[in-house]
C-alpha cells in the first residue's frame, strides 16, 4: 500500500471554488447525485459543466499507469467509475492488445462514452462488482468511491481489493489542512464519505486494502 499521486501529469484546472461554495444548494446537490446530463454536460453548479474528450487530460496519464504498473498488451484493467472512458480509450490507444473494462453507475456516462471504448463499458455499481477474484491486474477508481455512504464506501473498496490480482489505485476526496477542509467543502456536490488524509490511511488499514492510493483536493 502506498501513497503515491499517478495523476501528477494531469492538467492543473481553475475551479470556481469560492463562487461555487457560495451559490451551491442542496436543490444543486440533488440533481448532481442523479449523475445525468446536467452533472456532466449541464453548468458547474452541477458538476463538470461539459465532461468531453480532450487528449491532453488523460494521454500523459495513461502513460504514467503504464510505466508505473508495467502494463502491457497481455494486462487486464478495470475501471471502476468510468464516467465516458477517456482514460480507457487513452490507455487503449497507448497499449492496443490490453484488456479494459469500465463500469460506471451512470447511464448517461456510459451511452456518452467515446464512441471507440463505448464496447468496453457498463454499467455497473462499485458495490456490487460482478467479476470473479483476482480478476483484473489493475483495478482503478478515480474520483468515484466517496460519492457513496462510509459503510458502502469500505464495501467497494473491498470489492476492488477482491477483484484485483496483483494492483489497484483509488483516489478520494480529502484534506491536510484546515484551508483544503474548507475549500473541499465549499467544491463538493456529490462525496458522502471525505475525512482527513490519515483517517482515510486508518480505514484503509482497518479493512484491509492493499493497494495504492491519493487525494483529490479541489485547486
Amino acid at each position: 500500500m502506498a501513497e503515491v499521486n499517478l495523476l501528477d501529469l494531469y492538467p492543473k484546472v481553475k475551479r470556481p471554488v469560492e463562487k461555487r461554495g457560495q451559490l451551491v444548494t442542496d436543490e444543486h446537490r440533488v440533481v448532481a447525485l442523479q449523475f445525468g446530463s446536467d452533472y456532466f454536460d449541464g453548468d458547474r453548479m452541477h458538476g463538470y459543466g461539459g465532461y468531453y474528450y480532450d487528449p491532453k487530460f488523460w494521454q500523459a496519464t495513461a502513460v504514467r499507469f503504464k510505466d508505473y504498473y508495467n502494463l502491457s498488451g497481455y494486462s487486464k484493467v478495470l475501471d471502476v467509475g468510468c464516467a465516458k472512458g477517456f482514460f480507457l480509450y487513452d490507455l487503449k490507444e497507448l497499449i492496443p492488445p490490453v484488456t479494459v473494462l469500465g463500469v460506471d453507475i451512470s447511464e448517461y456516462a456510459i451511452a456518452h462514452a467515446h464512441p471507440n471504448i463505448k464496447p468496453f463499458v457498463r454499467i455497473g455499481d462499485a458495490r456490487y462488482l460482478e467479476f470473479t477474484d483476482n480478476s483484473y491486474d489493475l483495478v482503478i477508481s478515480i474520483n468515484t468511491l466517496h460519492n457513496l455512504e462510509l459503510d458502502e464506501c469500505k464495501h467497494a473498496i473491498l470489492e476492488i481489493e477482491r477483484v484485483s490480482s496483483g494492483h489497484s489505485f483509488i483516489m478520494v476526496d480529502a484534506w491536510r489542512t484546515e484551508e483544503e477542509r474548507n475549500r473541499l467543502l465549499r467544491w463538493n456536490l456529490t462525496a458522502q464519505t471525505y475525512m482527513h488524509v490519515e483517517d482515510w490511511k486508518a480505514l484503509f488499514n482497518d479493512i484491509g486494502y492493499s493497494g495504492d492510493y491519493y487525494w483529490f483536493f479541489p485547486d
